[in-house]
């Protein structure tokens, strides 16, 4: 363990790491898509999906996504920023972008001339969460197939099977498209 870590128990340390692979996998891999299928399906039955969408996004992932990034900072003691701490640290900050921007679409109506059917901001805020979401699903495979067998030294044995993981993209992928 490095030095930022000394005074912590290799349990400590790995329980830390537990806590933040779960709630970021909640987080990014449930409740988020989630709340982006709210907002896709709901506005075709209902002009109230917006508030839906925000419960889901904002009061339910974002306690999720603080905590699971909070969690991440305190396994590691805060020390070198490698591959997997700068990713999670980017998306951690695009997903506060995304939620500013959401709040920004939401409750600054600004008149959009062009062709468009929406503005631009509406367009940029979905792109932003497709892009988070793929991230996520980069940054978790990261987690458990390299992080987890580097830092607890148990080569070849991922605590989720591939295809479970495989399985569960496909499902994401195809109830957004």
């Amino acid at each position: 363990m490095s030095d930022a870590r000394s005074h912590v128990t290799v349990q400590q340390y790995m329980t830390a790491v537990r806590e933040h692979a779960w709630l970021g996998s909640i987080a990014f891999l449930v409740v988020l898509p989630l709340g982006s299928l709210v907002s896709r399906y709901f506005r075709t039955f209902t002009t109230k999906w917006w508030f839906a969408h925000w419960i889901v996004n904002f009061l339910v992932s974002g306690p999720l996504v603080i905590a699971s990034w909070v969690k991440g900072v305190q396994a590691t003691g805060g020390g070198r920023m490698d591959h997997h701490k700068r990713v999670g640290t980017a998306i951690f900050g695009l997903y506060i972008v995304q939620v500013v921007l959401g709040a920004f679409i939401h409750f600054v109506r600004i008149p959009f001339p062009l062709l468009v059917h929406r503005p631009l901001s509406n367009y940029a805020h979905v792109l932003l969460g497709v892009t988070i979401l793929a991230l996520s699903e980069y940054q978790i495979y990261n987690g458990i197939y390299i992080e987890w067998p580097l830092h607890t030294r148990k080569k070849g044995i991922a605590p989720i099977p591939k295809s479970l993981k495989h399985a569960w993209l496909a499902l994401v992928i195809a109830s957004h498209v």
